[in-house]
């Protein structure tokens, strides 16, 4: 078998993540390599950190992209943020929730469950209750934007009802930042964590993260190890901080300009401005839904501008029309995962991809399929 250069095709990424790039961001990516320990390295990365700090809306000192997907970004605030025996709420109404539920385990917390379902977002009420009976939790975690099921929880609420009972937070925003308000510091966020390849319309692999003072306090004064080397905040600090930098790992440089270049886009927009743009292009949608007989599956303030999930209707073929909108119109949607796999599509509205020629496209194409 003769194996040459792959050449991907040039789809349109409308499902979950990732989402088309920036051609910017790619021509950054292309630069030429220097090392991860060069003075001019060193100045894009206190540059990368201030454009983070904006994005996130945080005056955080500890702010950085962990080298990793937004998986890694919550396990490393998970590992630091969580001992063996400590009791964590965890707010699950998807799967990402179920998944920070099994890291909490795996590091040895017991994790406490505020449970919704799938498609709602988290009761406020409930985290309460749970709270109020468990009066020596340490940590709450949420998820903002659940990714499987396109709802929208309330984390200033969350937030609020947390810092009531002294407890630190945790909140993924993997979905959620650049697409919708994500306010850290007038929420009292403690660790905030997302991804590169959603909203920021960058490639996958770096999670953007921030630790709050209380969350580094926390951090400094655990009694026991941080149990990774890799993710251990107190350790990569000394190559994200400070006047002198001391070798952690050898960050994926070119990857690191592309977020510095995607985080420059943002702000040439304006974060308020991205925001209103993606509400525009999801009530666009939502409307074209409408007119051909497709529903959403979650309705109201819990809904997602940058990610429609749309039912699918009685007796279509999901997967058929995912695989006709690839095949024929070259667009990519996601399917459902879990309890929701065969019953919904996926249709993710983020970032670059986010404009009227891609809503009017994807409409034309639902709309050509369920002919079919």
């Amino acid at each position: 078998m003769k194996i040459s250069s792959f050449r991907p095709p040039d789809r349109i990424l409308m499902g979950p993540g990732p989402s088309n790039v920036h051609p910017r961001v790619l021509e950054a990516m292309a630069r030429p390599t220097i090392g991860h320990l060069d003075p001019e390295f060193i100045r894009m990365m206190d540059e990368l950190k201030t454009l983070l700090r904006d994005t996130f809306l945080t005056k955080n000192d500890v702010t950085f992209p962990i080298s990793g997907p937004g998986s890694l970004g919550m396990e490393t605030a998970v590992v630091n943020m969580v001992e063996p025996g400590m009791k964590v709420v965890v707010c699950v109404n998807g799967a990402f929730g179920g998944r920070i539920k099994e890291m909490i385990g795996r590091h040895g917390g017991i994790p406490l469950v505020v449970e919704a379902p799938w498609g709602e977002p988290i009761d406020p009420a409930k985290l309460e209750e749970v709270l109020s009976q468990n009066k020596d939790t340490k940590v709450v975690a949420f998820i903002h934007a659940e990714t499987s099921t396109g709802a929208r929880s309330d984390v200033a609420a969350l937030a609020k009802i947390a810092r009531k009972y002294g407890c630190l937070t945790i909140a993924d925003t993997v979905t959620s930042l650049g697409g919708i308000p994500v306010r850290v510091d007038e929420w009292e966020l403690d660790v905030a964590y997302s991804g590169s390849q959603k909203c920021l319309s960058c490639p996958p692999g770096l999670s953007p993260i921030t630790f709050s003072e209380r969350a580094v306090n926390a951090v400094k004064n655990r009694k026991t190890k941080v149990q990774s080397w890799f993710m251990d905040v107190g350790l990569v600090l000394s190559y994200w901080s400070g006047a002198k930098r001391t070798y952690h790992h050898t960050a994926p440089i070119n990857a690191l300009y592309g977020l510095h270049e995607a985080l420059l886009l943002v702000q040439e927009e304006g974060l308020e401005n991205a925001w209103a743009r993606h509400k525009k292009n999801a009530e666009l949608f939502r409307a074209g839904l409408e007119k051909i007989g497709l529903k959403p599956f979650v309705t109201g303030e819990a809904s997602l501008p940058e990610l429609a999930i749309v039912t699918v209707p009685d007796g279509v073929d999901e997967a058929a029309v995912r695989n006709h909108l690839l095949n024929k119109f070259n667009i990519e949607i996601g399917a459902g995962l879990g309890q929701l796999a065969g019953k919904i599509w996926r249709i993710g509205l983020m970032g670059y991809t986010s404009n009227e020629k891609n809503v009017n496209l994807c409409l034309e194409a639902l709309k050509d399929a369920l002919k079919r």
